[in-house]
């Protein structure tokens, strides 16, 4: 009868030890890794230049009608001093995206526009980003100071462009990126959103993007101001041709050849883009998570590990010590939930969600967990990333970071 006793307490302090580990981590977390649960980076300090210099838009896009009529016209109606225009790049798409960029312009008016086709894809390039190989070719005729990569489901406010360039104009930035406002209007949208960007913030901390010598680099690719000249030194896009996750990959290819980039949440930058069902933000989530882990198995597992430990042991301790009648575990327990939740509250203020949602972090931290494991089943079953009728079993993956 004595042996239940002890091995019930070792069961416990085993619980109790790791939710201390947890708890530590947490600590860590909350001071060492670029203050990342702030929401205060915003766009830079800025003064209007006295000459604003030219800047091309490029927007590769496919079977994008559906949300265009949202996302163009604010483009179109940009209230920039100096010249630019539009570049929208059709990238085979069968919904009568070009025809309907065409006519939105029609109506609008505003910034030129030209709609162009790159054709299918050659082996060994992405959609995307041989569409934006494109759109850049396009624009090089006009010798522009700066390309605005933007993605065709991003709305920018009137101001937006003219904002970007002065801050790159003011910072010497080589890349000036914000990552747009994601919509946050079904129940899981509100679940699932937020913590997207929480994550993405975490794993790249904007403070140290945009410190000089910092190793850590990341772009939000829905909007990225780029200096032409710097993208010409990177061997932009084609020194990434490969990458699905590609607004990281060009950040790094810029800052690696001396560039010096900056990335910070949107204040006016907005995504229209719908993701009403779990199954569209899984599917968003699920067709990059294993390429940025360079399709390496042991990545994989030591990212559930991680994510097992820092998320999911804080509950699971509390529920055990409450159960178990140890105190130490519950309270351990309870305190690395706590700051768990503490540093999420920032950021679902900026989405303007209720508060109760950031006790909620375990779980959604789970989904994400489940989609990172089914990216590397969907991978293994040479489905790899898959968007909108294209498949690309083998992505090359980001390279890292050292």
């Amino acid at each position: 009868m004595r042996a239940g006793p002890v091995g019930q307490t070792a069961r416990v302090s085993a619980i109790a030890w790791t939710a201390a580990g947890s708890l530590a981590a947490w600590l860590w977390l909350l001071l060492g890794q670029g203050f990342f649960w702030r929401t205060d980076v915003r766009l830079p300090e800025r003064t209007e230049p006295a000459e604003w210099p030219s800047v091309c838009v490029v927007v590769p896009a496919r079977d994008e009608a559906a949300v265009l009529p949202a996302s163009l016209p604010s483009l179109l109606a940009q209230d920039y001093p100096g010249r630019a225009e539009v570049f929208l790049i059709d990238d085979g798409s069968t919904d009568g995206t070009g025809e309907l960029a065409r006519e939105l312009a029609r109506r609008q008016g505003g910034l030129p526009l030209t709609v162009d086709s790159p054709g299918e894809p050659p082996t060994g390039w992405t959609g995307k980003l041989w569409a934006v190989r494109h759109g850049i070719g396009l624009a090089r005729a006009r010798a522009p100071e700066y390309l605005l990569l933007t993605d065709a489901d991003i709305a920018h406010a009137p101001d937006s462009l003219r904002g970007l360039v002065a801050a790159a104009r003011t910072g010497g930035f080589d890349i000036v990126s914000q990552m747009a406002r994601l919509r946050v209007a079904s129940r899981w949208e509100r679940l699932v959103v937020p913590a997207f960007v929480y994550f993405f913030a975490q794993l790249y901390p904007f403070r140290r993007i945009g410190r000089k010598g910092a190793r850590t680099a990341a772009a939000a690719g829905g909007c990225v101001l780029l200096r032409a000249e710097a993208a010409e030194r990177a061997r932009i896009p084609d020194a990434i041709r490969h990458a699905v996750i590609d607004d990281v990959a060009l950040a790094r290819a810029v800052k690696g050849s001396g560039g010096h980039i900056w990335l910070g949440l949107a204040e006016r930058v907005e995504s229209v883009r719908p993701y009403p069902r779990l199954r569209d933000l899984w599917r968003m989530v699920s067709r990059s998570a294993y390429a940025q882990l360079r399709h390496n198995p042991l990545l994989l597992a030591g990212t559930v590990a991680g994510l097992a430990l820092v998320y999911l042991v804080p509950p699971v301790a509390v529920v055990a010590g409450l159960v178990g009648g140890d105190t130490v575990t519950a309270v351990v327990g309870g305190l690395a939930w706590l700051v768990m939740t503490g540093t999420y509250v920032p950021m679902l203020r900026y989405y303007r969600q209720s508060l109760w949602l950031a006790p909620l972090l375990p779980f959604t931290a789970f989904l994400y967990l489940l989609m990172t494991v089914d990216s590397a089943v969907q991978h293994y079953r040479g489905r790899g990333a898959a968007w909108k009728g294209r498949t690309y079993s083998r992505p090359e993956a980001v390279p890292d970071e050292g």
